[in-house]
């Protein structure tokens, strides 16, 4: 998630050079003047660099698998491979209960975890480090406040959670990496990263993983904390706070790091399988220069899928690494896989599918990109959270207080519901609700 800060300021000045001569007079070409910053009619688009480019006719439609009932929502993106891919979700959505999960955001703090939901349970982190569960019906069942004891709680800011075999694993900004007994709160073990980690924490059996800003990939004994092996990737100049955590295919765990790179590594040994490259770069927006990935590489059988920030949506071989096609337009969160299908929604705000197999695109629809004061002028940009694909469309959380669904097919709009305050979480789905972390601290319930 990019900060408010970020998104208005961007956090990046560039020094212009400007050359001025005299002695001769300005020659003007003839020709139609266009706007370099404009976003103009094709914007939206993805180019394709591998594949056939944009489909012309109406879209096919979504192969999707029968909808599940999932009891859990164990990491963000829904498991491991951070892919789930149809949730029961009923089609008229109404607000059960809500709660405080702490402090929401602010100027310098933001929400970074998505909730994760098993045995019953919703798990909660704030803009802090106060870890909350609830109940299905809303109680909250205890908390934990994951601040050492040298720091202040508002030193830092970010993390995320997973959950598995009854323990709750949390990172921070603190780079601390934290497990907890799921039912009490009690704290097993806290790990030091000497570095903030970049998301969420990824489990698989005995070993749980951690990507941190310092380009380093950690698998961890979860049993006690223990270092296990390390592997060292290419460090970023800049990265996202709540970015990608790591992904679990089979024998391999996919590291995500700040500069675009992706590791495969054998997650018993450690050993390094291939590497491949999502960066990119949209010489038209300021904010990619920001090579981070923004949402952990979702698995699938054969490929894995991610996006950067910097303009790229890219398809890996599981088996090689190589990538098998990309599409120059960024992600700004996690990509959702749907059968035949990709979605993702832009840092333009503009929710996109593109055929899994070729990159190919269907559709795109913009959502409401920002707000002016008066001309020329930026009272705020809106970011959207999501999509997450479940019972039958796509659902996309939004900070200016909507729930919007869309047709997965056509991308067509078919409905918006109040959330009350914006979103600042993906939404994610398990036992047919819809949980949702809004920007004032407040954990709200669907269904």
């Amino acid at each position: 998630m990019v900060s408010r800060s970020f998104k208005t300021g961007l956090g990046v000045a560039f020094a212009l050079a400007i050359l001025v001569g005299c002695s001769e007079e300005e020659l003007i070409l003839p020709g139609e003047r266009f706007d370099v910053r404009d976003r103009g009619e094709g914007a939206a688009v993805a180019v394709v660099e591998q594949g056939p480019g944009v489909a012309e006719g109406p879209p096919p439609s979504v192969e999707l698998p029968p909808a599940r009932l999932n009891a859990s929502w164990t990491h963000a993106g829904g498991n491991a491979a951070h892919t789930i891919a149809h949730p029961v979700l009923d089609r008229e959505l109404q607000s059960v209960w809500s709660a405080s999960i702490g402090e929401g955001n602010s100027r310098g703090h933001r929400i970074t975890a998505d909730p994760v939901v098993a045995d019953g349970r919703v798990f909660t982190k704030d803009s802090r480090a106060l870890i909350s569960a609830f109940s299905l019906s809303g109680e909250r069942l205890w908390t934990r406040d994951l601040t050492p004891a040298s720091d202040q709680s508002n030193d830092a800011s970010g993390g995320g959670l997973a959950v598995s075999e009854g323990v709750l694993f949390a990172t921070s900004g603190f780079g601390t990496l934290t497990a907890m007994d799921a039912a009490t709160g009690a704290v097993r073990w806290t790990q030091a990263l000497n570095a903030a980690a970049t998301g969420a924490p990824t489990v698989s059996g005995d070993r749980v993983f951690v990507a941190t800003r310092n380009g380093i990939g950690w698998a961890i004994d979860t049993s006690n904390g223990r270092i296990l092996w390390e592997v060292l990737g290419r460090r970023g100049p800049a990265g996202l706070v709540g970015g990608p955590g790591p992904s679990i295919a089979g024998p391999l765990v996919i590291f995500p790091f700040a500069s675009g790179q992706v590791i495969a590594a054998g997650i018993n040994t450690g050993a390094p399988t291939w590497g491949a490259s999502v960066a990119g770069r949209d010489a038209t927006r300021a904010f990619s220069v920001i090579s981070d990935l923004t949402g952990a590489p979702v698995v699938d059988s054969t490929r894995l899928y991610a996006g950067s920030h910097a303009g790229r949506v890219a398809a890996v071989s599981l088996a090689s690494g190589e990538v098998e096609w990309t599409a120059q337009v960024g992600a700004l969160n996690p990509i959702w896989l749907g059968g035949n299908s990709v979605f993702f929604v832009s840092p333009e705000s503009v929710l996109t599918r593109l055929d899994a197999a070729t990159g190919q695109q269907y559709w795109s629809v913009e959502l409401p990109f920002f707000e002016e004061s008066r001309a020329n002028r930026l009272k705020s940009t809106f970011v959207h959270y999501g999509p997450v694909l479940a019972g039958g469309r796509l659902i996309v959380a939004s900070d200016d207080g909507l729930l919007r669904e869309f047709d997965p097919v056509s991308g067509a709009l078919l409905s918006e519901t109040e959330l009350g305050r914006g979103a600042a979480r993906n939404p994610v789905v398990a036992g047919g609700v819809l949980y949702l972390v809004t920007e004032d601290g407040q954990i709200r319930a669907f269904r």
